[in-house]
């Protein structure tokens, strides 16, 4: 069983270090029977805990108390998301060795033997107040590992009926409760503690967490902002590339950080592409409109709770956009060319709000989107759709960010899909342009440690001009 020094850390709140301790203590206890499972064993436990949330009956109740009490986003958008990224991530697990010998290598002498950390704490956000908590469970659970969940005060409720039916899974299979645990009752010191105590800390949402689990003393992966942009070059399917940005941007009313928060559309398409856009439900504000929904979003330089992952009639209600095209649009599109704190349509909104831009040079795009990124969602992610792939390459090579998506709902594809080949997550690191210590998707892998046998095997020693055969020929000795 794993430990760490930060668990026996001062935190200066003797209350919540008790409180914590006490859940940490149990924690260990289950934790040191699920070590000792079989491959088989822990499979059951993680299908167990996957039963939980896929099952209809449970995934729509969570959906429906998740909008309830968070009053963000919708219920049916989430029942999907509850089902489709657990199923995702399952398949994913299973069949992936992750008890003893994980991995053999003859011709290196390697032989690797997963082991687990220990005790995982797992910050949650609001606005996936069951998807990620069910999502950590699954990845922590199959490293062999006890998890507990820090909700965020509004997802509380919810993650609270999760741990219910998990516990209800875990019965089935008997395997200890205590495995997966919440806290009651979530706060700022109740969370700190929990980082303090805890062997390795995962954080998704905010950015305050994110700074708080770096500087806990405890290791720890977080992950930085949205604010995805997103490519419609001229070659691309217009009709195919608006259904998607339009399907992505407006579900679960654009909770996802992955939802696109702006479009460069190539200026030789950019009215067809617009008209696109309003087929499929967009409103393209004029000037006047844009004036009046920027100061219902931003108050005194902050976005306002009040639109975030909000129905649009609602933000419609609250901008005065009183036109009959206004009040039955499903999103709404605001014309920018600038960037930064002055624009701040430019930024992530988290809201049924899609900033367009039109560009002619290729390069000139880029670099105004490597821009936009280094104001908000450094390393995140950026789309494009387009049939040349050379320049989808070309935007990979260029861009600092950890994924690019080519022809994808961008919400949908980010953080795994089943026509791609990421992996399944509602995790996504983006690298130390964000100050993440991971560029990649969160998978099982990151909750687990390795121990490497290496055996003697035949020299495999260079001579000098193997290694330096090409430099001397080139620049001499």
């Amino acid at each position: 069983m794993t430990t760490t020094a930060a668990a026996g850390a001062d935190s200066g709140n003797t209350e919540a270090s008790e409180e914590i301790g006490a859940l940490i203590r149990r924690a260990r206890e289950a934790q040191a029977v699920l070590e000792t499972y079989s491959q088989r064993k822990v499979d059951d436990v993680v299908d167990a805990a996957a039963w939980a949330i896929i099952e209809p009956g449970r995934a729509r109740e969570l959906a429906d108390l998740a909008v309830r009490d968070t009053g963000l986003g919708n219920a049916d958008d989430k029942f999907t998301k509850n089902r489709r990224k657990t199923m995702g991530t399952l398949r994913d697990l299973q069949g992936a060795p992750s008890v003893g010998m994980i991995a053999e290598s003859p011709e290196l002498g390697i032989t690797e033997y997963g082991k687990p950390m220990g005790v995982i704490a797992a910050v949650c956000p609001s606005t996936n107040p069951a998807a990620t908590p069910a999502n950590k469970t699954l990845m922590a659970l199959k490293a062999g590992n006890a998890i507990i969940l820090s909700p965020s005060p509004k997802g509380a409720s919810t993650c609270r009926l999760l741990v219910e039916y998990i516990h209800e899974q875990l019965d089935k299979v008997g395997a200890p409760r205590d495995l997966v645990q919440f806290i009651e009752k979530p706060s700022k010191p109740l969370t700190y503690e929990l980082m303090r105590q805890a062997d390795f800390v995962v954080v998704t949402g905010s950015q305050n967490n994110v700074k708080a689990a770096y500087s806990s003393g405890t290791p720890a992966i977080g992950v930085g902002v949205g604010n995805a942009p997103v490519i419609i070059d001229a070659d691309a399917d217009l009709e195919d590339a608006a259904r998607k940005v339009v399907t992505s941007k407006t579900f679960d009313y654009a909770t996802s950080c992955s939802s696109e928060n702006s479009v460069h559309i190539n200026e030789q398409v950019y009215d067809k592409a617009l008209q696109a856009l309003e087929a499929e439900g967009g409103y393209l504000l004029d000037a006047q409109e844009k004036d009046r929904l920027q100061q219902a979003m931003w108050q005194n330089g902050k976005l306002s709770s009040q639109v975030t992952a909000q129905p649009p009639e609602k933000i419609a209600a609250l901008a005065g956009l009183d036109s009959p095209r206004a009040r039955e649009a499903r999103f709404f599109m605001v014309e920018e060319d600038g960037f930064g704190a002055e624009h701040p349509f430019s930024g992530e909104k988290l809201s049924l709000v899609l900033t367009v831009y039109r560009w002619s040079d290729f390069d000139e795009a880029v670099d105004r989107i490597q821009a936009i990124l280094d104001f908000q969602g450094a390393g995140h992610s950026c789309g494009i759709h387009t049939f040349d792939d050379q320049r989808a390459r070309l935007l990979a090579e260029r861009l600092r960010v950890a994924r690019v998506l080519v022809n994808q709902a961008h919400a949908m594809g980010n953080g795994g899909s089943f026509d791609n080949g990421l992996g399944f997550t509602l995790t996504m690191g983006a690298g130390t342009w964000a100050g993440n210590s991971i560029s990649e998707n969160l998978s099982f892998r990151h909750f687990m440690n390795v121990t490497r046998l290496a055996r003697v095997i035949p020299p495999r020693e260079p001579s000098q001009q193997d290694l330096f055969g090409h430099f001397i020929s080139t620049y001499g000795e």
